[in-house]
């Protein structure tokens, strides 16, 4: 892949997250809030965005969104090919819930 297809595939990765994040949050926010793992403040900020911020954001070449599975444990329980997925995930979401949200420094 080009380096220009790339950073396409970036931006429109970028535009569907924040869009997708601001839906959550409008509809669910205290669910987006952990499903997102972003803070209140966060929260508020991708709520408030108008359509145009939302595309300038969106625009950079920087992924804005972020892996929340950076443990061996959290990777294996979402990946893994466990007897039973549905505790797999429920163990996931725990361990998930009890990670540092994301909020502005």
């Amino acid at each position: 892949m080009k380096n220009a297809e790339l950073n396409n595939e970036i931006k429109e990765l970028n535009l569907a997250y924040l869009m997708l994040a601001q839906q959550m949050v409008r509809a669910d926010r205290e669910g987006a809030m952990f499903k997102l793992g972003i803070s209140a403040e966060i929260a508020d900020l991708i709520e408030t965005l108008t359509p145009g911020q939302v595309l300038k954001m969106a625009s950079t070449s920087m992924v804005l969104c972020q892996f929340r599975f950076d443990d061996q444990l959290l990777i294996g329980l979402l990946s893994g090919h466990q007897r039973d997925a549905g505790t797999s995930h429920l163990h996931a979401s725990i361990l998930a819930a009890t990670r540092p949200v994301e909020s502005i420094n």
